[in-house]
């Protein structure tokens, strides 16, 4: 029976780089909430047509259509491989929610790993990141940089810097996922299933960490 399990952290903790590290060496299928919208609105679904009105806009889909969005894709299912959840619960109710979801197939949440970096790190990290607007291959000012400043390597295309890799919307979204997430971190831990980890370091040794916090 595969790991069941939700991964948090605030936007640049390597969530995803750690997903796919364990997608890769343990099997354990990565399912994060953009990616279940994303499915939902190329099916043309009522609930994916619903959340494409809000994110259209620019606004955060609500409770409601999310937790349906989630139910549809996990509800009823044998996850014999497990799964880790990436960007799903944000709030009380979803995790309230996943609790339900889970209970009606005679499963449960394993673990959770909230992976944690200071706000200074995040900044230094997403505030740094280049984008080609033409092929979307991403570079790093520190850790990748392009060999000519403003062109890709790969395609020669302009490289930019995203609006919400700007300092300032990178310690705003920082505030907005710590005041967001501390309810569901207290949900978790009192559930007993919170495992908390650094996400500064090697990666390698970061995965260690989070694989140590998973049975």
């Amino acid at each position: 029976m595969g790991v069941r399990a939700v991964i948090m952290g605030p936007p640049g903790a390597g969530k995803g780089t750690q997903a796919k590290l364990l997608q890769e060496r343990r099997g354990v299928p990565h399912i994060s909430t953009g990616d279940i919208l994303r499915d939902a609105r190329r099916a043309g679904t009522v609930l994916g047509c619903e959340a494409e009105r809000y994110m259209a806009k620019g606004l955060l889909v609500p409770d409601d259509v999310v937790i349906g969005i989630v139910a549809d894709r996990l509800g009823g299912q044998n996850h014999n491989q497990g799964f880790l959840l990436d960007g799903f619960p944000r709030t009380v109710p979803q995790a309230e929610a996943l609790d339900r979801i889970l209970d009606e197939g005679g499963e449960q949440l394993d673990a959770v790993v909230s992976i944690s970096v200071p706000e200074d790190e995040l900044v230094r990290r997403l505030a740094g990141r280049r984008v080609c607007r033409q092929c979307s291959t991403m570079f790093h000012l520190e850790v990748d940089p392009a060999a000519r400043l403003a062109r890709c390597d790969r395609c020669g295309g302009d490289l930019y810097q995203r609006e919400d890799d700007r300092e300032e919307t990178v310690r705003a979204r920082f505030d907005v996922y710590a005041r967001d997430t501390a309810p569901v971190l207290r949900y978790y831990g009192d559930a007993g299933l919170l495992h908390e980890i650094s996400g500064v370091g090697d990666r390698e040794a970061i995965f260690q960490h989070v694989t140590a916090s998973l049975p």
